[in-house]
């Protein structure tokens, strides 16, 4: 029995991948050299690291520009999660020409370029006084705007973000594809592997929020910016030096070409009647779905002189594939209000802290910033407790694979975050009830809304970020996954209109807005219960869309299964 399975271990190192991975020559893969655990370690150290980078930036960005850039509470708040957003919808463009030309590893190069001198001129910004606005005087307003050291500051920051945009669009997709689906032990690695991603970037954000941010505040923002850099630089060795273990899906074309192909070709045909069929496409088995059927009219043969068109005729995989994105379509608008509650740990739920008391004890002092290492501690704890034991004990129960499905998962996250919101509404108004109190309130009343957050990371965000790649088409595994960073680009700019919106409405006819500069005048308990209103309603959404979605039918199968059923 023994020598049985070390005979089919070394077969199995002996076998090409079965999934179409390549090298970086386009050379069939030899499973043995590669992939797997082995290949994907180096992408999530990688991503650690430069996830210490980045949030090195990140979640203290609002206090850099109130306190060093003189900017108001809803301006700055609004320009960080704009700034955010704009990472977010960037990686939409990087995942196409991934997809389309490029490939992952090459479109990641590129973009590391571009990231890591974004950094070293971000930090020449903070560094050097000539790059840095003066010391506002209060008394002058018109010395606290219109420097053009700002505008510098946000020409380096926003070379960042190009930069950024393409290490998310592909880090987390080249990491997925370390694993060949077709293998029974890979595929039962690669159901961990998101799990294990969140872990690796909630660890290096982990890090950049006590270590970085305790510099920044207490050291100088130039020593913080340039360990983040540092940091940054020893990230992209990490992800290079795993360059010969990496699997690689060849580049396939246009997507968006592909997609209106179809379109063009089902209403060129609209008054062609439906046969029953089905197709196959490569090692995947797609049959027509029951849904979107108009679309179907795509694939009818047609005795047209131009029926060989790829406007007028195309093929069966490609209709699914599209038919697949349209699907994919509303859950993804219905997936944009968690990515709002999310845009508030860096900005509000933050920037709520400045208004509390940071000492614990005579000696221990915290950051407001700090308190972002909370939520990225209770998510590590929460994606180790997911994968160790809710899962397995799931899968006892649901003979499901993944425990429970996509949707479940982020369903679960949507209802957290209602809970959440409405906690955070009455611990403000508890907050507001002791402004005049002799003792000011502990910032620690903020740490539950902070850990509850991390944990429902878990679910929502990790949900979404694995049902967009498992549910795209297979030729468009990177835009799939910038889905989820679009998602939250779009939930950065949603919350900016939120917030500016709130704010100008409440301050209406001499009104006392709801977010002010002094927070001890502002109602953001207000704020919060209506975030979470908007959050319940959104939920009703989720599970109206939810209930109609149906998931991409694929029957895999190998050479060997294919040819006995074409000698029946």
């Amino acid at each position: 029995m023994a020598d049985e399975e070390k005979g089919n271990d070394e077969h199995r190192e002996d076998e090409y991948t079965k999934d179409g991975t390549v090298d970086l020559r386009g050379r069939p893969f030899l499973r043995a050299k590669g992939g797997g655990w082995a290949a994907s370690s180096c992408i999530l150290a990688s991503d650690a690291l430069e996830r210490m980078s980045f949030f090195g930036v990140a979640p203290n960005l609002i206090f850099y520009l109130t306190n060093v850039l003189h900017q108001d509470t809803v301006t700055s708040a609004n320009n960080v999660t704009n700034w955010l957003g704009t990472i977010m919808m960037t990686s939409v463009l990087t995942a196409f020409i991934a997809d389309s030309y490029l490939g992952r590893y090459r479109t990641y190069i590129i973009c590391s370029f571009i990231y890591l001198p974004g950094m070293i001129f971000l930090t020449l910004t903070v560094s050097l006084p000539a790059l840095r606005p003066p010391a506002c005087d209060l008394s002058s307003q018109e010395n606290c705007k219109g420097n053009s050291q700002i505008s510098i500051f946000y020409y380096a920051l926003y070379i960042m973000a190009f930069g950024v945009a393409g290490l998310k669009a592909n880090s987390a997709a080249l990491g997925a594809e370390q694993f060949d689906k077709f293998d029974p032990k890979e595929q039962a690695q690669k159901i961990s592997f998101f799990n294990w991603w969140t872990f690796a970037i909630s660890l290096g954000n982990l890090l950049a929020t006590t270590l970085l941010i305790y510099v920044e505040n207490d050291v100088s923002w130039s020593l913080g910016y340039t360990m983040a850099t540092i940091f940054l630089a020893i990230s992209l060795l990490v992800f290079v030096l795993g360059t010969p273990l990496y699997r690689h899906k060849l580049p396939s074309g246009s997507p968006f070409t592909r997609i209106a192909q179809v379109v063009v070709a089902a209403i060129r045909k609209s008054s062609v009647a439906l046969p029953d069929q089905d197709s196959t496409n490569d090692r995947h088995v797609l049959s027509t779905s029951l849904t979107l059927k108009f679309f179907d009219k795509a694939a009818v043969k047609t005795n047209s002189s131009n029926s060989d068109s790829p406007w007028m005729s195309c093929p069966v995989c490609q209709v699914e594939e599209t038919k697949q994105i349209i699907r994919i379509f509303p859950m993804f608008m219905a997936t944009i209000m968690p990515s709002v509650m999310m845009a508030q740990v860096f900005t509000i739920f933050v920037k709520q802290g400045t208004a509390l008391d940071p000492r614990m004890g005579s000696h221990f002092k915290l950051h407001p910033a700090n308190l972002s290492a909370v939520y990225m501690f209770s998510t590590l704890v929460g994606v180790v407790v997911y994968d160790r034991f809710l899962l397995p004990l799931a899968r006892k129960r649901t003979n499901n694979p993944r425990g429970i499905t996509f949707l479940q998962r982020i369903g679960i996250g949507l209802v957290m975050h209602i809970f959440i919101m409405l906690g955070a509404a009455l611990v403000e108004r508890w907050r507001l009830s002791r402004k005049s109190s002799t003792s000011p309130s502990t910032m620690f009343v903020l740490l539950p809304q902070f850990a509850l957050m991390g944990i429902a990371e878990v679910f929502a965000a990790v949900g979404k970020m694995e049902f967009f790649y498992d549910q795209s088409p297979e030729g468009m595994k990177s835009m799939g996954a910038s889905f989820f960073y679009l998602s939250n680009g779009i939930g950065s700019f949603v919350s900016s209109f939120l917030l500016s919106t709130v704010s100008k409405v409440t301050e209406k006819d001499g009104g006392k807005g709801w977010v002010q500069n002094n927070l001890n005048s502002s109602h953001l308990d207000y704020y919060y219960a209506l975030l979470a209103g908007l959050s319940a309603v959104n939920l009703l959404i989720f599970l109206a869309v939810s209930k109609f979605y149906v998931y991409k039918c694929v029957t895999v199968s190998s050479e060997s299964d294919r040819e006995k059923e074409g000698s029946k």
